[in-house]
């Protein structure tokens, strides 16, 4: 009698270098794949309308090369500590394998998870897959986590090189009869009423084929210009992986190693190490996303928002050019460029003086490539706050920005044609006013900081 394996896909919707799917390989049984939709066990994030955008398509795609294979993708929905532990009972299965998350919530989840299965004499085990750098093999001298991304990324430079990528299997051995599972429309992650996806199905095509698409382009194509131009956000020049990497479709190691071989490094893999640092914060600070690293942040006095002004700054309607083409670039595609993000949560921060937990939440739900460390993580680097955080004296002036990283207004005209056009929408506030009204906000800081 047959004691299949249940490999639990999570944050990693791909075939190719999945260890959790090669040990259970190797176990020469039947292979059931299961995702979890988990809106239920505490502390777990609820998705963003357009990441749930993005996971309808990509678990599509992972049904349809599973089922090419030979096995299948079970749909279950509910907390997850009990949708596995059920299904594995169900199913008679013998092993549970699944690849590691480093938020708290995620890993009392698996860590009690894998103590019930056990108990039951199933073999459960995790593996390393999301990360090129397991967080708690990179520390400072005294044993405490980095605070500042160099000496991070350099500790992280003198372990030994991350592991080669798995190949993708080519055949993966299916029950006769496979479990019960949802039919992915009952989960309803498509926006329907009103449709907004438009832009997103017309930037993305999410799925495991296009991510590795996409890596050969910009590895043979757009990377030689990356360096020079990654910073103008009209030039294409970015590699557009990041989704890929909140989703799995790509593993950190495979994006390292193929990298490498094409000659692509530098500055390049340094933007994963930034990932890399992203999650360890996350992983030794759980509350990231709720919470100032830096405790002293708890003193800013945040004005009560101004509701007009967070519409319009969510709507791409401030009157400040490069602002109101990245809103607008957010909302129709899910992406916004790099460059871009810092000045627009600059601006909501420190010209609006809204909290930046309030523009964290906004990014969370329209970006595609929100994820658990990394959102948070940026968020408050830019509020001064968080990690290696920008001081928050420096405050991003959006004209300058303009000027200097859009100064043919080629971005602008493509996202906010209105700006380059005769009569250009007013601005919101004074720069010059909202500034020294964040500088007089900071001194409560500096006083805390102080005492």
């Amino acid at each position: 009698m047959t004691s299949p394996s249940i490999v639990w896909f999570r944050d990693d919707l791909r075939l190719a270098d999945h260890p959790a799917l090669r040990a259970a390989l190797d176990r020469d049984e039947p292979v059931i794949g299961l995702y979890v939709l988990d809106d239920e066990s505490p502390g777990i994030r609820p998705l963003g309308g357009a990441a749930r955008w993005w996971l309808h398509h990509s678990l599509t795609s992972l049904a349809e090369r599973l089922r090419e294979r030979g096995s299948t993708l079970v749909l279950r929905r509910g907390p997850a500590e009990k949708v596995v532990a059920e299904l594995a009972r169900d199913a008679g299965a013998g092993a549970v394998f699944w690849n590691r998350r480093y938020g708290q919530p995620e890993r009392d989840i698996d860590a009690a998870l894998k103590t019930a299965l056990r108990d039951d004499g199933l073999t459960a085990q995790s593996f390393a897959a999301s990360v090129l750098f397991e967080p708690w093999t990179v520390a400072t001298g005294s044993g405490t986590p980095y605070s500042v991304y160099t000496p991070f990324w350099r500790a992280c430079l003198a372990l030994p090189t991350p592991r080669e990528p798995l190949p993708e299997p080519l055949s993966i051995p299916g029950v006769s009869k496979a479990p019960p599972s949802d039919d992915l429309e009952s989960w309803e992650l498509l926006p329907q009423h009103p449709d907004w996806a438009a832009g997103l199905r017309e930037m993305w095509e999410p799925g495991e084929p296009a991510a590795r698409r996409r890596l050969h382009e910009f590895l043979t194509e757009d990377s030689s210009s990356y360096e020079a131009a990654r910073n103008t956000p009209s030039a294409g020049a970015t590699s557009l992986l990041s989704p890929r990497l909140r989703w799995g479709e790509l593993s950190p190691h495979t994006i390292w190693h193929e990298s490498v071989q094409a000659g692509v490094g530098g500055m390049f893999l340094s933007e994963l190490g930034w990932r890399e640092f992203a999650w360890h914060t996350l992983f030794h600070f759980p509350d990231l996303a709720t919470k100032n690293l830096r405790r002293d942040f708890d003193a800013f006095p945040w004005p009560t928002p101004d509701p007009e002004h967070l519409s319009a700054w969510q709507q791409g309607r401030t009157g400040f050019a490069i602002v109101d083409a990245g809103m607008r670039e957010l909302w129709q595609t899910g992406y916004m460029h790099n460059r871009v993000r810092m000045v627009t949560a600059s601006f909501l921060i420190k010209n609006l003086l809204i909290d930046w937990r309030i523009g964290e939440e906004w990014f969370w739900d329209t970006l595609v490539d929100a994820d658990g460390a990394s959102n948070s993580f940026n968020w408050q680097w830019v509020a001064g706050s968080g990690a290696d955080a920008a001081p928050y004296f420096r405050i991003f002036n959006p004209e300058l920005q303009a000027k200097k990283f859009d100064p043919a207004s080629r971005y602008i005209a493509e996202w906010a044609p209105d700006h380059v056009s005769d009569s250009p929408p007013p601005q919101i506030v004074d720069l010059g006013e909202t500034r020294k009204a964040a500088l007089q906000a900071y001194e409560a800081v500096k006083g805390a900081s102080r005492r």
